[in-house]
């Protein structure tokens, strides 16, 4: 709780729209409250931490049910971009036995058990980054996830499970790179190399992903996965032209990937890649 002189609603408490009532999209229009998961609200200065997450999960959950899916995910401190497209997250809960932890006093699906279950009913591209955030985190281990989807066969999505964790990796920075990699195997390129280290002109660069293994011509194929985020303004866009240009010198071909290349219709990542590695992309896409 925050101290009692603090001004705004509950004390940044989490609550119900029902506890303020027509007030709600005033407060909202002003700035006053944001909401924390949907049907959720908290003041603007509440910071995200994971008390904050797990006082909103009690709202919506009941006590005798377990949360599981997206809910366990961010419960468990992974970001809701690592799960999907939505920037809030749903209450997502069962009352089915399952393997579950405390977390904060939430009874909470464990991350192995989550990370299976992301796996199996995801979109394939989401599952990927899923369990990829999984693995980043250290809250799970492949083998582990892998030995505990076994318990799972013959269910709905247990086929897709097995690709996920067959290709998922500790190594992937973020959800962009999770589902580049998707699309190289995908087009049959093979799995590529993760965080390719390269080093020249004084200066030690890192690759996102790439094939070192299959030069061509004495040069080899790298692949970033550039977010808007980091990559949008003039002065990001002239580094990384610079970076490329070096990295060029030094033998590298390097395809700059956008997440309109990812999620655009047309296939011209996988031409682009496969013009180069000499090799026929596999088609139509898949996602």
């Amino acid at each position: 709780m925050l101290p009692a002189e603090f001004p705004y609603y509950f004390c940044g408490i989490p609550f119900r729209p029902y506890q303020v009532g027509r007030k709600l999209n005033w407060l909202l229009a002003h700035g006053d409250i944001k909401p924390v998961m949907k049907g959720v609200y908290v003041d603007v200065r509440v910071r995200d931490s994971l008390e904050l997450r797990a006082d909103a999960a009690r709202l919506l959950i009941p006590e005798d049910a377990v949360a599981c899916g997206p809910t366990a995910a961010w419960l468990h401190g992974l970001d809701t971009t690592a799960l999907g497209p939505a920037e809030l997250v749903e209450a997502h809960w069962t009352r089915q036995p399952m393997d579950e932890v405390d977390v904060l006093g939430v009874r909470v699906a464990s991350p192995i058990a989550t990370a299976v279950e992301l796996a199996m009913r995801l979109p394939r591209p989401f599952a990927l980054s899923a369990v990829d955030a999984f693995l980043r985190a250290g809250k799970a281990d492949r083998w582990a996830l892998r030995a505990a989807s076994a318990a799972y066969e013959g269910r709905r999505g247990y086929k897709q499970a097995q690709d996920v964790l067959r290709w998922a990796d500790q190594r992937a920075a973020s959800p962009g790179e999770s589902w580049l990699r998707l699309r190289l195997i995908d087009a049959g390129f093979g799995g590529p190399k993760l965080q390719i280290p390269v080093s020249g002109n004084g200066r030690s660069y890192r690759l996102d992903v790439g094939y070192p293994d299959r030069p061509v011509d004495g040069r080899r194929l790298g692949l970033e996965y550039d977010s808007d985020a980091w990559h949008s303004s003039t002065k990001q866009q002239v580094r990384d032209e610079t970076r490329r240009t070096e990295l060029d010198g030094l033998g590298w071909h390097i395809i700059s990937v956008r997440r309109t290349d990812l999620w655009g219709s047309h296939p011209a990542l996988e031409l682009a890649v496969g013009a180069f590695l000499c090799q026929e992309p596999r088609l139509p896409r898949r996602w």
